[in-house]
């Protein structure tokens, strides 16, 4: 069992939250809506511009969730209510290596790695979960004009305990919509009293809602800005996050809790919810900077230097082993596990990064690559539903030097290639050896 000297971890994920909206982003109030309580947040501890994830809701959260690429794990792309979905329940999760030392798991929030039973979350290694099965933009479901809802499984908000059957527990309806991440943040607080009061580590997952489309506000925040519900939703979720940082003040365990605040992908593209990535190109569902970056602010009083800013490389899949590392869970031995250790990076033992690049895939293609200031591109979609298709040459691109991604210079820099394609020939031949998770693979 984990002792009390196990800190306690906190991480929030961000929906579709874009890398230039909050303030300590460049953000906030050029958005229309200042973001004081996360900014606070990063000005106490480390604020990276380089965090990377995948290009969808599904692909990210089986990334942090497993440490593996999501084309190993073959949760490539959300799909609609019924059919096969999710992380098999061969792929070892985060709260499960968790749980093995001691702590108390909870996820509060959107899941969407199973929405049938065997992999729910509870199913997967939390005690306990609330919250949505799939996405967000079912909430519209009911109020769409035509709606039949004989031909498709009705949206719920669930819940459910581990050993137990998930349950629904009401309609996710736009109503409920506005409501949730209200309701998950009080859940999250009764969560950590509970546990600290019973002494015992914990790691919670709050998932939140905003800012995913349909955007929309609690009726507490519709109209405080003035300038339109996604400014209204940004501010609520600014507040919902000031609302567990002051949970975690008030218990007297901030000196014991690694506590993080990202995003699960880029900005939102659909108007009138659409989101920016601040300097960046892009947005999700493509392999441009701005689908790529997002926002990733980690606290940890005495262990992580406030005030911290790094434009070093990180990836999703680096949560898994490092939040592993830090509860002293071990690793899975008999797969690969893509995520590196970035504990000695985090809390200032060394400066660089753990890893100098990664592979980065839409579905089944290789898309991009990045390693250090290189960006290759296999495939070219600047824009979503907008791309050219395979590229005879790639392009490649400094993104320090142009984080627009507007000037091709692989004919002078072919040296590149070289580090790149030695990243691919790992992978392929770890593939090889490994072989991939067929979507829609139904669990063993």
């Amino acid at each position: 069992m984990a002792s009390h000297a196990s800190p306690h971890i906190v991480l929030i994920v961000a929906d579709n939250l874009g890398w230039g909206e909050l303030g300590c982003y460049g953000g906030g109030a050029l958005r229309g809506a200042p973001t004081p309580r996360i900014d606070a947040l990063a000005r106490q501890g480390l604020l990276l511009q380089n965090f990377n994830v995948e290009s969808d809701c599904v692909p990210t959260r089986s990334a942090l969730m497993s440490g593996r690429h999501p084309i190993r794990t073959g949760c490539l792309q959300s799909v609609p209510p019924g059919l096969p979905q999710g992380l098999t329940r061969w792929e070892v999760t985060l709260p499960q290596l968790l749980s093995k030392v001691g702590y108390a798991t909870a996820h509060f929030g959107k899941w969407h790695l199973g929405d049938v039973a065997g992999r729910f979350p509870s199913d997967r290694g939390f005690d306990e979960w609330y919250g949505i099965p799939r996405t967000t933009d079912e909430s519209q479901f009911t109020s769409s004009v035509g709606f039949d809802p004989s031909v498709v499984d009705l949206p719920y908000i669930m819940e459910g305990r581990a050993g137990e059957p998930s349950r629904e527990v009401k309609l996710y309806d736009l109503e409920a919509r506005r409501g949730i991440d209200a309701d998950l943040v009080d859940r999250s607080c009764a969560f950590m009293q509970r546990h600290v009061a019973a002494n015992r580590p914990f790691f919670l997952y709050l998932p939140l809602v905003h800012l995913h489309f349909p955007t929309l506000p609690h009726p507490d925040f519709a109209g405080s800005t003035g300038n339109g519900d996604f400014a209204d939703s940004m501010a609520e979720m600014d507040h919902r996050v000031g609302q567990i940082v002051d949970e975690v003040e008030r218990l007297g365990i901030a000196d014991n809790t690694l506590f993080i605040f990202c995003s699960d992908n880029g900005p939102e593209f659909r108007a009138p919810y659409r989101g920016t990535a601040g300097p960046w190109r892009g947005t999700y569902h493509t392999a441009m900077e701005g689908s790529l970056r997002v926002p990733f602010i980690a606290r940890w009083p005495g262990r992580i230097e406030p005030g911290r800013v790094s434009n070093e490389i990180v990836h999703v899949t680096d949560l898994f082993t490092t939040l592993a590392a830090v509860a002293g869970a071990e690793l899975p031995q008999d797969r690969p596990i893509d995520g590196v250790d970035q504990r000695a990076f985090f809390f200032g033992e060394q400066p660089k990064s753990a890893r100098e690049g990664f592979l980065f895939y839409i579905k089944q293609e290789l898309r991009a690559a990045k390693w250090r200031d290189w960006k290759l591109h296999f495939y070219w979609e600047p824009e979503v539903n907008q791309g050219q298709g395979k590229l005879e040459s790639p392009y490649l691109f400094n993104v320090t030097r142009d984080p627009k991604e507007e000037t091709d210079v692989l004919v002078f820099n072919t040296w590149v290639m070289g580090p790149v394609l030695r990243m691919i020939r790992d992978f392929n031949a770890s593939a090889a050896a490994h072989p991939h998770t067929p979507p829609g693979q139904l669990d063993r």
